[in-house]
Order: C-alpha cells, then structure tokens, then sequence
C-alpha cells in the first residue's frame, strides 16, 4: 500500500470574497490547491508501511537475538540457532497486526469519504470535500456537515454543535456568525465561504492536541519491558564472566563454551513470554474483528480487562439520537382529529430535522396532503414552526412558552412531571391571521400537547446490566441539561443515576476530584471538564475507559486508560481512540470486554511457564561463577523445553473461558506463581552435573539427561497449572506428551540429544522421582507463604527500581 502524497507547502495567497451564486473560478481554485490552502488534513496521513516494518524490526529484544544468532553463526553452531524462528514470528505478528489495521481505517475512510456541493463558475459541483479550498462557497442544507470552518454569507440555519460542544440543543446562525467544522446543520439552507481549512480548522486543532496523547502501554506490558531491560542490563556482563570461566579457566573447546554461554543467555530472556503475548493478543484482534471492532493498540486489551469505571455519553449510547412520540394529550379536539392535524401537517412541512423525522415516524400522512401558502421554519429564537394555508389559517408547532405567552402559566403545572423527566413539550395550535411574516401577532388556539423523549438504544439496559454484575461503574457525562440527562439515565438503568451534577453551576477551580467519585451523572460538562473528571477517576486508582464519538470527548478519550469510539462518530475521535466501534454498537461492549478478559486471564496464567525458564537460567548461572562446573545445557535444548513444554501449552491454554475482572500486578504474581518451578529445576540440574561427574559419564549424556529432567519438571508444573482439569485440559496435557515424547524420539539429532546408555538411564531413574517430590514440596510452600512473598517482592521492587512512568 502506498502512502498518501504529502499536504504541499502552503504559499501565501490574496483572499477572495466571491459572490454566493458565483462562487470561485475554477482557476482561483486551482491556484489555491496549488499552493496548498486545501481542505486535507496533514495530520491525518497515515503511517507509511516502510515506518511499521522498521518501528518492528528495530527493537532491542530483537537485537539481542540476533548478536546472540551471530555468535553462533561465527562457530558454526547452526543447529543451535532455532530460537530466531521465535524473532521472526514476533516481527510478523507486529507488522501484520498494524498493516491490518492501516488497511481497516483505509477502507473506513473510503467508504465514508464525505462530499459537498460547492458553487464555482456560476454552477454547482459535488466534489470530495478534501478538494475544497479557502474562500470556496459551499451550499448547505439540514443534515449537511460542515466540513470546514465558514462564514455564513446567505440564508440562515439552526447549526448542531454537539460533536464539538456536548450540547444538542440547535443554535441559530444568520449571515455573518461562523460555522465550525464537525458540526451540521439541524434545520434551515444557507451558503457559506470557508475561513479555515485543513490544518487550520477548529475540529483539525483539537485533534492536533490528541496527538501528543501517550502510547498506552499496559501494566503487563509494562512489566515485560522492565523485566527485559533488568535482563539487557544483566545478561550481558553475566554471559562474559560466564564465557570467560568456561573457555579460559576451563579449557573447553570454542564451540561448546559459546553454545554454552548463548544457551544460558537465551534462557534468561524470556522471548516465548513475548511471543505468547503477542499472538495471544493478535488472536484477540481478529476475534474482536469479527465482532466489527477495529483495535489501534494491541496493549489496550489488557486496559479494557482492567476497567472498573466506564464513562459514556448520553447519545450514541445510551439513546440512538433520535426523538419518538411519548405521549399525545388532546385539548380542545378528540385525540384522532389532533393526530389527522398532526400528521397533515409535518407532511406538508420541508423541515428534516430529529423531531420532524420523530413525527413523519408517528403520525400518517393525510388522505388529501396540505398545500401551504408559506413555511416559516423553526428556530431556537422562536421556538416554534408554522404553515400558513389558504386564507391565512395558520397551523402552529412549538414549544408552548412561545405559542402561549403569558397563558403558558395556565398549562404549566400539568406538565412539570413531564419536563421533570427530561420530556420535551410541544403544542399544536391554530389560528387565522396570527402571523405577519415570522411574528406571532396573537394568541392561537391550543389544540393538543405532543410529549417527545430521547429513543432509548433497546439494548442499553441489557449492558448496562452487564457492568453492573461484572463490578464496571458507569458514569454519564454529556453536555446537555444534567436533570434530563439523569432521567434518561435511570430509564436505560444505569445505577445511582439520581445522584447528577450540573457543572455548570461550578466555580472555575472546583476541586472534581470528590465530586468525581460521588455521582454519576454530569451535565453542562465542556470538553475540559470531561477531561478533568477523567483525570480525577485516575488519581483515586481506578482504571477509566471512555466511550465518546464528538469532537468534544477527544480530549478525554486521548486520556483514558481505554478509549472507545464509534465508526458514526467524528473522525478526530477514531484517531485517538484505541477502539473504533465500527457498527457503532454499544451492546458490542460486553463482548469486546470478555475477550480482553479471556485473553489477559490466561496469559497472566500461562506467564508463568515462562519465568520458570528465566529463574532457572538465572540461578543456574550465577551459581556457575563460583563453582568449577559447566553450563550443562544447548541452545537447542533450552528451545525444545520452552517450545514444546512452555510455549505450545500456554498458547493453547489462552482459548479457555475466563471472564474475571484482572486485578493484581501482573509480574510479581507469575514470578510467584513460577518460583517453585524454577528452584526445583536448579536442584534437578546440579544434582544431575555433580552426579553424573561422579560417574564419569561424558558431558552429551549430562546434558541429554538435565534436559529430560527439565522436561519432567516442566510437564509436572503443567499438570498443576491445569488444575481443576476439564476435558479441554487433559486434551492439551495429551497433546503436549504425544508431542514431546515424538520429537525425543524422531528428532533427537536436532536437539543436541544422544542416545542414553545404560548408566544414563540409570541415572535419569535415580533423579528423577525426587526432582518429583521437591517439586511439590516447593509449590505447596510457596502456596503457604504465598501473601508474604509477595509482600516481600513488592517491597523489593519499591527499593530497587524508580516507579515507571505514564507516559513513553
């Protein structure tokens, strides 16, 4: 795939102020393109393919490898240079994984690439609206977005800024008041010429502060980097001394001193820990994909595993953003003439706005349709519509403070239950010769009260259902009226949502924290505010996911802990998002949560198949230093034990149910977890050296023999991880015999195996069973002083490194 050309350097230009029904010539707008004063965003161009194979390949756990593959190479130690295949494997599943998503987003934008008509030579053109240019004039009607920021020149419009604000209530723009890109038009037609384009417009800025948000690395992850960089520090000083000890003090052959020294380095890192992670979580993605959710960042599955508290706006989620009928209450005429009147008239009416669309949805069209004289549209000013027939009878819908007047107070009382719930109240009235122009001359007659509520999702309450038992709290946060916002709230079920908070009404430096944690619905928040309340969550240790799809919530979502934003939503928000929901489905969240759960549970069960490994190579060394022994084991070797017995296990492990909630620091629980292993292995091992040396047996029988040992001990250390067995267990446990005892056997030659003789077996069968019993003698102390210890490594980490930062 190749990347998109560049944005050109822009040059100066003279600004034109074009008449509306002109509009730019077609080569002003060629010299604006030119130099550069287009509607693409440069800041979106996505990551070059030459960029994610090198930010893949150029790793230091990769060049570890491959300065341990070269000392091999320069002996000719070819067979022993299996574990590259684990390197390769890394690179792959990271490189595929990021092009997978760069392709997904490709075709989003594809398939979503938005147009606009725009007037130039006198005529109307649609083109892409990354074609538009400064001071072209475009046309726009209800439902059109903006797409740049413009000055309206003609007409007028009621203007939706929710994506920007949070507010959904419309606001009036007449000639001369600015349009900011992202928003769109609720009602009304009107040209504008655009002011800021690009780069410069308002919603290209607030996602240009999105983009200093951190790459989210994951307590787990975090603990991989820091267990591999104390590895980077130590390995090599401990291979050298190592190296020296057996070449120089030893006096042993080239070869065999480097294939030593790389076995025990490579058994020190713990790549099959870094590949399980990655192909478990690249699995995970693919599942996820099915489920139509786009993953940025492979380490926000364990975030979305680790929520406690998920923050979400009103609509989008909670409601689908769309009005319906309620409720009709007739006055003055039975309750099918208020509906016949009803339906005649938002049929016969050019408004396309959400309650014109909520009515046409209610209310039939009429036998014989309206033919009006004249329309005058709705406005927030008035607040209400009107269509004037023949013989100036008049038919009114709006809200009743603004039909009634003074006698709204007659009315009032029966429907405070109704605004209490967030409801909104319209009337219908009539009247002839109440209307000159736009301006109502006198009162009309009330006809009937139309009650309107947010369209609930119908399966809100079904999720939210689902946080509530998994312990996730909700909190709603939107922009609009904090009472309405809470009834909505406590009609989807959401918890505690009579506990509201209108922002509005606080001062500048109110401290949020607190208030953060004490309620649960939040209304009038701006889009700093999100942020802030965000950023309280967080300091009072919980893990925050937020769910956003405007403009307006890009600066919470580039905060959180997991971001979540819908396909339908603003394009700065699936930027900064590590989840794209790309059917913009919120009942797809409980699904997305248990296989972020699923992944991360078995992982941090299965992590600790590794670290037995790394304990192992670790002590085993050190101990070498000061005693006159060699290092037993081929890289070979240590590959066949980590593959079969350690890797292929825990991959296959990971595709077991497991939906709790992750708690706990990741690293000091598996160290734990593979303390007993690691132990018991040293133990098998220099039993085996000390016993084997007595006999005299030559070093290949003592090394076939360690390395059967180390296959005992691991296989044992994966029955009890097995444990309680089901059926899917034992079927791995059978699998991974069959499959190790196979390779023993046909492909011994591979590993650096040799045929035991008779004093070999002998000694096998006279280590074996007690490397068994210490085993479990170890495991079931270790389960004994398991909080103690793990009290003890925490203090131990708190003393030897600095705490790790948020930030990369």
């Amino acid at each position: 795939m190749k990347p998109r050309a560049k944005a050109p350097q822009r040059t100066p230009v003279p600004r034109l102020d074009p008449d509306p029904s002109q509009g730019l010539t077609t080569r002003e707008a060629a010299v604006r393109a030119a130099a550069g004063w287009s509607n693409r965003d440069p800041n979106q161009l996505p990551k070059p393919v030459s960029q994610i194979i090198r930010d893949n390949l150029c790793t230091f756990f990769n060049a570890l490898f491959v300065a341990l593959a070269l000392c091999l190479f320069a002996v000719g130690a070819y067979r022993d240079m299996l574990f590259l295949g684990i390197v390769v494997c890394n690179v792959l599943i990271g490189i595929v994984q990021e092009l997978r998503v760069k392709r997904t987003l490709d075709r989003i934008a594809l398939l979503s690439a938005p147009t606009a008509t725009v007037v130039r030579d006198g005529k109307r053109l649609t083109l892409p609206t990354e074609e538009l240019v400064l001071d072209d004039i475009i046309l726009l009607s209800a439902g059109d977005q903006i797409c740049a920021d413009a000055v309206l020149k003609e007409g007028c419009a009621e203007v939706n800024e929710s994506l920007l604000t949070g507010e959904s209530d419309p606001v009036l723009k007449r000639p001369g008041d600015p349009l900011l890109s992202g928003s769109f038009l609720a009602s009304g037609r009107c040209s504008a010429r655009l002011e800021k384009v690009g780069g410069d417009s308002y919603a290209a800025g607030i996602a240009r502060a999105a983009k200093g948000r951190r790459t989210s690395r994951s307590e787990m992850m975090r603990s991989l980097d820091r267990l591999l960089r104390f590895i980077g520090v130590a390995i090599v000083p401990l291979g050298t001394v190592l190296f020296y000890k057996q070449y120089v003090l030893l006096h042993t052959s080239l070869p065999y001193a480097v294939s030593s020294t790389v076995a025990a380095m490579v058994g020190m890192i713990p790549e099959g820990l870094y590949l399980l992670v990655s192909v478990a979580l690249a699995v995970s993605v693919a599942n996820l994909a099915r489920r139509r959710t786009l993953v940025h960042e492979l380490s926000c599955i364990e975030h979305l595993a680790r929520v406690d508290i998920l923050c979400l706006d009103k609509t989008g989620t909670l409601t689908q953003g769309k009005m319906e009928v309620s409720r009709l209450l007739p006055l003055s005429i039975p309750a099918h003439r208020a509906e016949e009147l009803l339906g005649a008239f938002v049929h016969a009416s050019a408004s396309d706005n959400a309650t014109a669309q909520a009515l046409k949805a209610r209310f039939a069209p009429p036998e014989v349709p309206w033919s009006p004289v004249r329309e005058v549209f709705f406005s927030s000013e008035r607040k209400w519509s009107a269509l004037v027939l023949p013989e100036e009878e008049s038919y009114l819908l709006g809200a009743p403070e603004g039909l009634l007047g003074p006698d709204w107070a007659r009315y009032a009382p029966g429907l405070e239950e109704a605004a209490a719930a967030g409801q909104r109240v319209l009337l219908l009235a009539r009247g002839r010769q109440v209307l000159a122009g736009d301006k109502l001359t006198a009162r009309p007659e009330p006809l009937a009260f139309l009650f309107l509520s947010d369209q609930l999702r119908p399966d809100a309450s079904e999720t939210l259902a689902y946080f509530r038992e998994q312990g996730v709290t909700v909190k709603v946060i939107s922009g609009d009226h904090a009472a309405s916002v809470a009834h909505i709230a406590q009609r989807a079920g959401v918890s505690g949502a009579e506990r509201w908070l209108d922002l509005s009404t606080l001062p500048p430096d109110a401290d949020l924290e607190l208030l953060a944690e004490q309620y649960t619905v939040f209304g009038r928040v701006t889009p700093q505010q999100k942020q802030q309340l965000l950023h309280a969550l967080q300091r009072r240790g919980h893990a925050v996911a937020m769910l956003g799809d405007g403009v307006n919530d890009v600066l919470a979502l580039k905060d959180a802990d997991c971001s979540i934003a819908m396909a339908a939503g603003s394009d700065a928000a699936q930027q900064v998002s590590h989840l794209v929901l790309l059917d913009s489905n919120f009942s797809a969240l409980p699904q997305v949560v248990r296989e972020g759960r699923r992944v991360i549970n078995n992982i941090a069960r299965s992590a600790s198949l590794f670290l037995v490994k790394n304990i192992f190579s670790f002590l085993a060394s050190a101990i070498l230093l000061v005693l006159p022994l060699l290092y037993p084991l081929r890289p070979a070797q240590v590959s066949l034990v980590s593959g079969l017995l350690i890797g292929v296990p825990s991959f296959l492990l990971t595709f077991e149910p497991s939906y709790e909630r992750i708690r706990g620091h990741f690293l000091r629980s598996v160290f734990v977890n593979a303390l007993p292993g690691g132990l018991a292995d040293v133990c098998a091992i220099f039993a085996c050296v000390w016993a084997g040396s007595a006999m005299a047996l030559p070093m290949e029988q003592i090394s076939t023999v360690c390395t059967l040992l180390l296959s005992l001990n691991g296989f044992l250390v994966l029955v009890l991880l097995c444990r309680p067995f089901t059926p899917y267990r034992g079927l791995v446990l059978g699998l991974i015999l069959a499959a190790f005892t196979g390779a023993v056997l046909l492909f011994f030659p591979w590993f650096q195996l040799t045929p035991l003789t008779r004093d070999g077996w002998n000694l096998l069968g006279l280590l074996a069973p007690p490397t068994a019993l210490v085993l479990l003698g170890l495991t079931f102390l270790c389960r004994r002083f398991r909080p103690w210890l793990l009290r003890l490594f925490r203090s131990a980490a708190h003393r030897s490194a600095p705490r790790p930062e948020n930030t990369l």
